[in-house]
């Protein structure tokens, strides 16, 4: 609450001057602007500062996918609280028949989902509106279109009346995929009267329940838990691919679940992109106009000489439509929207909201000029944050040299990364922005994409196991599993993995237990004995284990020592 409270007090400075004031009010009149000609550095914080005003979806062009991450990771920073969606590049390049990657195509429809909201009738905006990043190649590379990405999605409620037979084949015709257990968002399962289904969007499957062709009660649930989350009463179901099976198995494209959205353009001819998801009251960001221009060009030249080289190998169909939009395309859709270059390619001379930044000193690692310059910016009771991955070496230094300063006056050291700092002038005052790019002359680490761990969920532990299989406890010993029964207890109905042990005696393990067996595995694959269930006896072998291990344990020692 600190950290977000000292950030407020940085924006609400930039947000309080004149400049901002006007530009704020030349973009709410929809005027025609030129760039703005700031420092990379000033660029996050005033579309922090614009995205807490304006409040609505706002697009940030840049040129590559490596500065798409680094802005993403930075504006963690600037704006912690903002709906921040990266829209990625597809991995394959244009041409070339391979299969996007599950991130990216997760990263992309979460995008358009969220921009789809604010065109579906019924269905929920978001209630932080998106702030999204993309580099040029991937909103140059053509979409489902908007009229097809709408028409396929649902917006399902509680007390709907719809049979799950007719849900499962609508939700295969949009891309979602059968599976026995929900661990990755784009799957579906069925279990009698239960639907699980992880939509694109979501950060959690929802589980629907059945009273006949009914829909009883839909919530939220935790994968690994499978404990409820949130109750929901209604769900927003959209595409899991940006090619709808449904239209291309029509065309009878070969290997259309491996190189899906390779045939985009053949499944849907109409032309989209990005921008024409892009509700009315959006603002679109451009990094730098020329450096965009410059990159789609490239972009489109090798294109160009891939699409040649591939249509004189035979591997292209000389008629195969063309998978992006030229640069030309993109400039006319983004005259359609409210649109604003940071940098200087538009701008007419320096601005008046550029003006109010100026590049900070630099130290090159020489400490004690650091602390010097913190000294004499506190004995002018001057605000300044440090923000640097040595945040705990510099607060030693630091606390060896305020001494000399006065009460009350403290740098605010953060820890974190940003590219470079700045120095801020407010009407006569200012404010100091220091980095490790001052201090110490380094350059910010380039961001990788994050892996997105696949959730395993408990059902995967015995979701293999057959009845008559043998398993082992670890309570209680080696019992035959006798499959998934539903009992009831304190008056809910739950499901029990059976465990049947010598006797006859039956042990009803919780689902959400059920790390807790094992499948038997034992030497030369002979049959095990079942444990007589409250015997002890499955504790004595345990504890004869555990001896036995204990013995060659030392044994091992005694022998190492030796030698």
């Amino acid at each position: 609450m600190e950290r977000l409270r000292k950030n407020k007090a940085v924006l609400e400075e930039l947000q309080t001057t004149p400049e901002y004031q006007a530009l704020l009010a030349e973009i709410r009149s929809h005027k025609v602007l030129p760039g703005l000609a700031l420092p990379r550095a000033a660029r996050l914080p005033l579309l922090a500062a614009l995205q807490a005003d304006l409040q609505v979806p706002i697009l940030l062009l840049t040129t590559r996918a490596d500065h798409m991450l680094t802005l993403a990771d930075e504006l963690k920073f600037w704006a912690p609280g903002a709906n921040r969606i990266v829209f990625p590049e597809p991995n394959p390049l244009f041409y070339e028949p391979a299969a996007w990657g599950t991130s990216t195509r997760r990263d992309r429809l979460q995008a358009l989902t969220a921009l789809a909201a604010y065109h579906l009738p019924g269905a929920q905006k978001p209630q932080v509106p998106p702030l999204i990043i993309a580099p040029i190649r991937a909103v140059m590379a053509r979409t489902l279109p908007r009229r097809d990405f709408i028409k396929a999605s649902r917006v399902i409620k509680t007390g709907q009346v719809i049979k799950p037979e007719d849900l499962q084949r609508a939700w295969v015709e949009i891309g979602y995929l059968a599976a026995d257990l929900v661990t990755e968002p784009g799957q579906f399962s069925r279990r009698g009267g239960i639907l699980d289904v992880w939509a694109m969007a979501e950060g959690y499957p929802v589980r629907l329940e059945f009273f006949g062709d009914e829909i009883d009660t839909m919530r939220r649930f935790d994968p690994a838990s499978q404990r409820t989350v949130q109750n929901l009463t209604q769900l927003f179901i959209t595409p899991a691919r940006e090619v709808l099976p449904g239209k291309a198995q029509a065309l009878d494209i070969p290997h259309l679940q491996d190189l899906g959205e390779y045939y985009l353009p053949l499944a849907h001819p109409a032309v989209a992109s990005l921008l024409d998801y892009l509700p009315s009251q959006a603002l679109v960001l451009v990094d730098d106009l020329d450096l965009l221009r410059t990159t789609a060009s490239e972009v489109e030249e090798q294109s160009v000489k891939l699409r040649q080289d591939s249509i004189a190998e035979g591997t292209l169909p000389e008629d195969f439509p063309i998978p992006y939009l030229s640069w030309s395309e993109l400039q006319d859709s983004l005259m359609g929207h409210a649109w604003l270059e940071l940098g200087w390619s538009t701008a007419e001379d320096e601005s008046p909201l550029g003006s109010l930044f100026v590049p900070g000193p630099r130290f090159g690692g020489r400490m004690k000029q650091v602390m010097d310059y913190l000294l004499e910016r506190c004995q002018a009771c001057e605000q300044v944050t440090v923000v640097s991955r040595q945040v705990s070496r510099l607060q030693e230094l630091w606390k060896e040299h305020r001494g000399l300063g006065p009460e009350g006056c403290e740098p605010d050291f953060r820890d974190g990364l940003l590219s470079e700092g700045w120095i801020l002038n407010v009407a006569g005052t200012k404010r100091y922005l220091l980095t490790d790019s001052e201090i110490f002359g380094w350059e910010r680490p380039k961001p990788r994409q994050q892996h997105r761990p696949a959730v395993e969920a408990p059902e995967a532990l015995y979701s293999d196991l057959k009845p008559g299989d043998w398993v082992v406890h670890i309570d209680h010993g080696v019992g035959r599993y006798r499959g998934l029964v539903q009992r009831t207890l304190d008056g809910s109905e739950r499901e029990f993995l059976c465990i049947e042990y010598n006797g006859g005696d039956q042990l009803f393990v919780p689902v959400h237990q059920a790390d807790r067996l094992g499948r038997y595995v034992g030497p030369d694959g002979d049959e095990p004995s079942a444990t007589r269930l409250g015997s002890g006896e499955w504790t004595q072998n345990k504890l004869k284990v555990r001896e036995a291990v204990l013995e060659v344990a030392q044994e091992l020692l005694e022998l190492y020592a030796k030698r």
